[in-house]
């Protein structure tokens, strides 16, 4: 008989466990790809302003590089 409490044990012990892990997603195959779609495009957004961005900082310092070396006298 001391099986059965065993498998008692075990079975608490797994329920325990099994409650402290992170629940999965529940959502629809269509809502997940939707959810997915949506963040991928707010992603998206953002990258082409941080490369607009970059872009014209970039011009920016290649202007101001060509008036310090004007006003230095030398050309790039």
């Amino acid at each position: 008989m001391a099986r059965g409490n065993q498998r008692d044990k075990a079975r608490e012990k797994n329920l325990k466990d099994q409650a402290g892990k992170k629940p999965k997603n529940e959502q629809s195959g269509t809502q997940y790809a939707r959810t997915k779609e949506q963040q991928a495009a707010i992603m998206r957004q953002k990258q082409d302003e941080g490369m607009t961005a970059e872009y014209w900082l970039s011009l920016e310092g290649i202007s101001n590089a060509k008036k310090a070396a004007e006003s230095s006298g030398t050309k790039k």
